[in-house]
């Protein structure tokens, strides 16, 4: 992976996250509040998981152990 697709990867991760709090205050005007947490949480999940393992990748690459490759080089 070079730092462009780990910045895209940051930016999907974050409007997953983002979306899916607009999707339960959406879902909970329009729905009942079960499911509206129900419509919420794959897209939180699946955000959350995708920061964290982004964070655990810049954390290996500021140790050494697992670069991110400059595109330039």
């Amino acid at each position: 992976m070079d730092r462009s697709g780990f910045v895209k990867l940051a930016v999907i991760a974050f409007a997953l996250v983002l979306v899916s709090f607009f999707v339960r205050g959406i879902g909970r005007i329009v729905l009942e509040t079960e499911t509206a947490e129900l419509l919420q949480a794959p897209l939180a999940v699946i955000g959350f998981g995708l920061l964290v393992y982004l964070f655990i990748r810049a954390t290996l690459d500021a140790v050494g152990l697992w670069p991110v490759e400059d595109p330039d080089a």
